[in-house]
C-alpha cells in the first residue's frame, strides 16, 4: 500500500481514525498476552520495524547473514503475497514470487530461506535442516517464536511519521511499547526526525549503497519503475548517482507486472532511447523472459560503526 499523507501529520482524518488505531494496538497487546511463545534450541535473531512499509530491513538482513555466515544461519520470512503457507524451504528454481513472494527470493539467492506463516513452525523445520541460527526478516510483532536479540529498523526520513497506530498513522504498535521489547535500533539513512535522541538502546547508523549494473553510464536516459513502498527513494537514488531519469513509473508495493504494462514500459523507453531500470526486489516479480531486459539498481548496507554492530551481535553467543 501508499503511505497517505496524513501519516505524516494529525490532522482530522487521522484524529478520526484514532479510536480505530486504539483497537489495532489492543489487539496486538492481546495477542503478546496470549500467546505462550515457543523457545528454539538455537539462537534467534530478529530484524524488525514499528511501521507499516519499507524501511531497508531486507538489505539488513541479507548483510547479517553474512556476516553471521559460520553460524549457519537460516532466514525466517512470512513470504508476504506468496500464496504457499509453509513451512517451505525456497527454492528459486522451483519457487515464484506468485508460490513464496518477492523477498524470500531476493533473500534466497545466498542463504536457506524459509516460508512460514507459522514461524514457530517454520523454526522447527529449520532447525531439522541444520540451522545453527535463525534470523527473521520481519516478525517483530509475532510472539510466536521467542527472540535472542532483536534489531528495529527505522527509515531515518520518515521516522514514526505521526506517532499513532495503524489506521491512524504508520505504526504496527506504540513506539514504547516496541522499543521495550528491542536490542538495538537501526537508523537507516539521515536521521531527520530525531528517533536516536529519544531511546537509551544502542543506536546503530546504517546507510543503503546502490550498486548500479556495470553497463550503466551516467547521463544516459532512463525509464525507472517500481512496487515498491516507497518508489520516489528509488527514483532520488538514481539521480543521486547520476543517472537521468527520462520517466518514472510507481506501483504498488508488491505489485505483480503484467506483459501489456511491461510493453508498454519498454515501448516508452524504445521511444526516447532509453533502458528499463527497476529495483533487485522488482525484478524477482519479473516474468522470466523480461529479466534480460531490464536493468536492476541493486543495494548493500554501509554500517556507520562496524564495531558497535560486533558489540550488538556478539549477545547471541
Amino acid at each position: 500500500m501508499r503511505a497517505p499523507e496524513f501519516w505524516t501529520g494529525r490532522g482530522p482524518i487521522a484524529t478520526l481514525l484514532r479510536p480505530l488505531g486504539a483497537l489495532y494496538a489492543l489487539g496486538g497487546a492481546l495477542r503478546w498476552h496470549l500467546t505462550q511463545p515457543w523457545r528454539a534450541p538455537v539462537p534467534v535473531v530478529c530484524v524488525g520495524n514499528l511501521t507499516v512499509g519499507g524501511v531497508g530491513k531486507t538489505p539488513v538482513v541479507l548483510d547479517l547473514a553474512r556476516r553471521l555466515a559460520g553460524r549457519q544461519p537460516h532466514i525466517l520470512t512470512r513470504g508476504y503475497g506468496g500464496r504457499l503457507a509453509g513451512p517451505v524451504r525456497v527454492d528459486p528454481a522451483l519457487h515464484g514470487a506468485d508460490d513464496v513472494g518477492d523477498e524470500p527470493l531476493l533473500l534466497a539467492r545466498r542463504t536457506p530461506v524459509w516460508v512460514a506463516r507459522d514461524r514457530a513452525a517454520g523454526a522447527r523445520a529449520a532447525v531439522a535442516a541444520r540451522a545453527r541460527l535463525l534470523l527473521l526478516d520481519d516478525g517483530f510483532q509475532n510472539p510466536a517464536l521467542a527472540k535472542d536479540l532483536s534489531l528495529v529498523v527505522v527509515d531515518g526520513e520518515t521516522g514514526f511519521g505521526n506517532g499513532l497506530v495503524f489506521p491512524a498513522g504508520p505504526l504496527r504498535e506504540p513506539v514504547p511499547r516496541g522499543l521495550a521489547r528491542a536490542d538495538a535500533l537501526v537508523v537507516m539513512g539521515d536521521d531527520r526526525h530525531g528517533v536516536a535522541a529519544a531511546t537509551s538502546l544502542p543506536v546503530l547508523r546504517a546507510r543503503l549503497v546502490p550498486r548500479m549494473p556495470l553497463s550503466f553510464v551516467p547521463g544516459a536516459p532512463l525509464v525507472a519503475f517500481a512496487g515498491i513502498g516507497r518508489p520516489e527513494k528509488f527514483f532520488r537514488t538514481l539521480r543521486s548517482l547520476g543517472a537521468r531519469p527520462a520517466a518514472e513509473h510507481a506501483f504498488p508495493d508488491h505489485h505483480r507486472f503484467r506483459e501489456d504494462e511491461l510493453l508498454r514500459l519498454e515501448g516508452l523507453a524504445g521511444g526516447l532511447g532509453a533502458r528499463l531500470v527497476t529495483t533487485d526486489k522488482d525484478a524477482v516479480r519479473l516474468p522470466p523472459s523480461w529479466r534480460a531486459r531490464v536493468a536492476v539498481l541493486r543495494v548493500a548496507v554501509a554500517w556507520e560503526d562496524e564495531a558497535a554492530l560486533a558489540r550488538v551481535l556478539a549477545r547471541v553467543g
